[in-house]
């Protein structure tokens, strides 16, 4: 199934300046989304993407141009590298007139807010890759539409640069939307920001190795801890609100840890088949065991959802790594079986660390790839990555889909092996998961930990 029109890149108009780019890209170029054609497997959706890179010629005059940058969200590893680079490449690859950088997030947008942008020069960027955070500042919510546009044309911003996850992106869709409305060329690009690695057409998000790389750490910390008293029990809660792949990353690269959770893997606590039963059998037979377990993992245990929304629109989430901390400590203690539980929670840490050597060379391309595409004039866009190339997604595509580990995939095969966890009976799909959360057996389910 062909669908290219889903992949279709808005254009502000006809590019018409020469770029300075010595090497640029045919516009017609496309990335297909397939990347192996096995006749065995079942049909799949097939999109072609454009191809990112400087195109041969520019929408906007480089001398009249002012480009603004916001950075929105929770903190990652990379913000920094990522406001640096558009910078350089703006000002040394285009020779752009001037760039702001708009503070606190979306609210920095909205003028009532006091919050006047900073105008961005080497010397500000010279040395911010070196820490973590962001120095523009950072928010979480929106921002009225008609007054953010309202404060972008008094500044002469023809090109923003959304920095943000899903919310960011959807925010930076209709801020664009509403300059069109009004005969205002903005470009608006976005780079895809969230350390959870779950965005749809981006196969690594900037930052995720380095919270892996720190998870690790973490991990391996725990482990000296339970290791170092009889029936040591080490519980470290990593992030991951919608998906596994820091905790099974960080499982892996640590090789300490004998249970990991995740959201894609339904819980079971209880039972001849449950965690804590496993969990009981490592503790007689190794006297130490590590668990990690993803923020977003086991949620349907607990009471009740959350129906508090934080200032993002997210779903507020129980705290799993408390309830396991308490039903683990319950369950040895009937037991009549002494364990020494020590609980980590790093996900602050994880997230404000500097950007690992190979995030910093993620961050650089993401970010030199979205000024070549606001240069040339094309909006309502974030950069993807797919097989190792860039390429241009339409917001609207990548918002309405969401990346999840794949139980049968590689990575969490990799977690099976590392952990010894077992695969359960297959999922009963005539059973009612979330709501009836103990009736039920997941793909993934722990039943022993090996080391």
């Amino acid at each position: 199934m062909n669908m290219t029109h889903l992949t279709d890149i808005t254009l502000l108009g006809e590019a018409c300046f020469p770029s300075p780019q010595r090497r640029t890209i045919n516009d017609q170029a496309r990335v297909s989304s397939r990347l192996i054609d096995d006749p065995d497997a079942p049909p799949v959706e097939e999109l072609r993407f454009e191809l990112a890179g400087p195109r041969a010629r520019l929408f906007f005059d480089p001398r009249q141009t002012r480009a603004g940058i916001v950075t929105c969200g929770g903190l990652c590893p990379g913000l920094n590298n990522v406001i640096r680079s558009l910078f350089l490449e703006l000002h040394h690859g285009y020779g752009v007139a001037e760039v702001l950088g708009f503070r606190g997030g979306y609210q920095g947008l909205d003028p009532a807010q006091g919050l006047e942008p900073v105008v961005l020069t080497p010397a500000f960027v010279n040395d911010i890759h070196r820490d973590g955070g962001t120095a523009l500042g950072t928010s979480r919510g929106p921002v009225d539409t008609g007054l953010a546009v309202d404060n972008l044309i008094r500044h002469g911003i023809n090109i923003l640069f959304t920095i943000g996850g899903d919310g960011t992106q959807r925010g930076g869709h209709d801020l664009f939307q509403e300059a069109r409305r009004r005969g205002h060329p903005l470009a608006v690009v976005g780079i895809p920001k969230t350390i959870d690695n779950d965005v749809a057409f981006v196969s690594r998000t900037f930052g995720y190795l380095t919270a892996v790389e720190e998870a690790a750490k973490v991990l391996h910390c725990a482990h000296t801890e339970a290791h170092s008293v009889h029936n040591g029990i080490a519980l470290v809660k990593l992030m991951g609100r919608h998906a596994g792949f820091i905790a099974a990353g960080a499982t892996v690269a640590s090789q300490d840890v004998n249970f990991t959770l995740i959201p894609e893997m339904p819980l079971q606590l209880d039972g001849d088949q449950g965690l804590l039963a496993a969990l009981k059998q490592r503790i007689l037979k190794r006297a130490h065991a590590v668990i990690a377990v993803a923020e977003g993992a086991g949620q349907e245990l607990l009471a009740a959802g959350s129906a508090e929304r934080d200032a993002s629109g997210n779903a507020k989430l129980q705290d799993i790594g408390l309830f396991l901390r308490e039903r683990i400590e319950q369950y040895f203690k009937a037991e009549g079986i002494p364990v020494t539980l020590r609980y980590f929670d790093p996900s602050y840490l994880v997230r404000s660390v500097p950007a690992d050597a190979e995030d910093s060379i993620m961050c650089d391309l993401f970010a030199r790839n979205a000024v070549h595409a606001a240069m040339a004039g094309k909006t309502g866009l974030v950069i993807g990555l797919l097989h190792d190339t860039f390429i241009h997604v339409p917001i609207e595509l990548l918002v309405s889909r969401k990346k999840r580990l794949d139980l049968d995939g590689i990575l969490w095969r990799a977690v099976l092996a590392a952990t010894g966890q077992q695969l359960g009976a297959p999922v009963d799909p005539g059973l009612n998961h979330g709501l009836n959360p103990g009736a039920f057996i997941s793909r993934g389910l722990v039943v022993k930990g090996a080391k």
